[in-house]
């Protein structure tokens, strides 16, 4: 009987051992969730160039501000950087049932999601347009509600979507999955515009010559939760005061040229 319960005991530290193994190697990486679809925020490209990051479990490689902005977060913390592709609707889940660490995907500290997740300070502000096609009727509009009777979509599952109801008699159309679906639509002529904020206007027209990118003098009524950008964290983590401690050490001036290196170096295919 004595043996046995040697036999166990050892069994157990055993386990313990190769627990406390699987832990510490953990506590080494920093996995953090995004669309890589999203530029230039973040998005897929087939090799390292740019400074991108292989995507966790692919031969793919994620670039973008969000990508720069993690590999800052992860050396602040001392930790290896592992980027794990998730669609939108994915990345909540992800996080709170711990497949990811963080999710650094251009999200928005809504008070609908801090029901479900913590938030770090801003990383990036931003102010919403339309992107259209270019020779367009809209392509010169200065106003939201230019846009009476045309065909309007924004991602779904974001305040992008709610406010084209702002527009007075907008044909709202079906919100859909992530922005290269959209760009699609678009250059198809399936929607006439849809919702974004600056950067991804400004990628678009990058991206594709025949769009264009509608900056108003009237435009949607926002509040600041919904066009600043944070680092979405575990109710209750640790990590929320060591990744502000580091963000306010990127300042304005690197953020801005971040951001221009993401639109000058996003893929054209995106």
């Amino acid at each position: 009987m004595k043996k046995k319960i040697s036999l166990l005991a050892a069994a157990c530290i055993a386990l313990s051992v190769f627990l406390s193994g699987c832990r510490k190697s953990d506590d080494k990486t920093f996995k953090v969730g995004m669309e890589a679809g999203y530029p230039p925020f973040n998005w897929t490209q087939t090799d390292d160039s740019g400074g991108a990051v292989k995507i966790d479990g692919s031969s793919e490689y994620a670039g973008g501000y969000d990508v720069e902005i993690a590999k800052r977060i992860a050396e602040g913390l001392g930790k290896e950087l592992v980027i794990v592709k998730t669609e939108w609707l994915g990345l909540i889940p992800a996080l709170t049932s711990g497949k990811i660490d963080a999710i650094i995907a251009g999200m928005s500290p809504t008070a609908e999601r801090k029901e479900s997740i913590d938030f770090t300070d801003d990383y990036y502000k931003s102010d919403l347009v339309m992107v259209v096609k270019k020779g367009s009727k809209y392509e010169n509009a200065t106003s939201i509600q230019d846009f009476k009777g045309a065909k309007i979509t924004a991602q779904l599952n974001t305040f992008h979507y709610t406010v084209i109801d702002q527009i007075e008699g907008v044909d709202k159309q079906t919100a859909m999955d992530d922005f290269p679906a959209m760009r699609t639509a678009l250059e198809s002529g399936v929607i006439d515009g849809y919702v974004s904020e600056r950067p991804e206007g400004v990628s678009a027209e990058a991206a594709n010559p025949n769009f264009k990118m509608v900056v108003f003098t009237d435009g949607f009524e926002t509040s600041e939760e919904d066009t600043s950008i944070a680092v979405g964290i575990k109710k209750g983590s640790d990590l929320k005061n060591k990744i502000n401690e580091i963000l306010a050490g990127i300042s304005e001036e690197e953020r801005i040229s971040i951001m221009d290196a993401a639109i000058k170096n996003q893929p054209a295919s995106n």
